[in-house]
């Protein structure tokens, strides 16, 4: 989630820092740091001197994988009836846990559907 916020921000605003990302999900500044903390050492994202965040590669990868689950998933739901605030929630919620083989087949199947 925190790799997938620091993406979306990173389009929004110029430069991110952990301030704007407990204010975008709501958390504590404690908690962010801490999940920084932690994201920095797994190499997912570099912090500069005065605070500025940025993906790595990897967590590039990683954020635009989510990013892009979590935008389909909604259009699914969205797709089937579901309002777009449920539809939202629930696609993140589903876009941790589900498999890469159901992700793709959702995916193939919003394809065939949309053309």
């Amino acid at each position: 989630m925190y790799l997938e916020t620091i993406l979306i921000l990173k389009n929004k605003i110029a430069n991110v820092r952990s301030i704007d990302i407990a204010n975008e999900l709501g958390f504590s500044k404690p908690s962010v740091s801490r999940a920084v903390g932690i994201l920095k050492r797994n190499n997912y994202i570099n912090v500069s001197d005065i605070g500025y965040i940025t993906l790595t590669e990897s967590g590039a990868k990683v954020a635009n994988t989510m990013l892009e689950r979590h935008n389909l998933l909604s259009k699914a739901l969205m797709m089937i009836g579901v309002d777009e605030e449920t539809a939202t929630q629930d696609a993140c919620r589903i876009e941790h846990v589900i498999s890469e083989q159901s992700f793709n087949k959702i995916k193939e199947h919003i394809k065939k559907y949309q053309q």
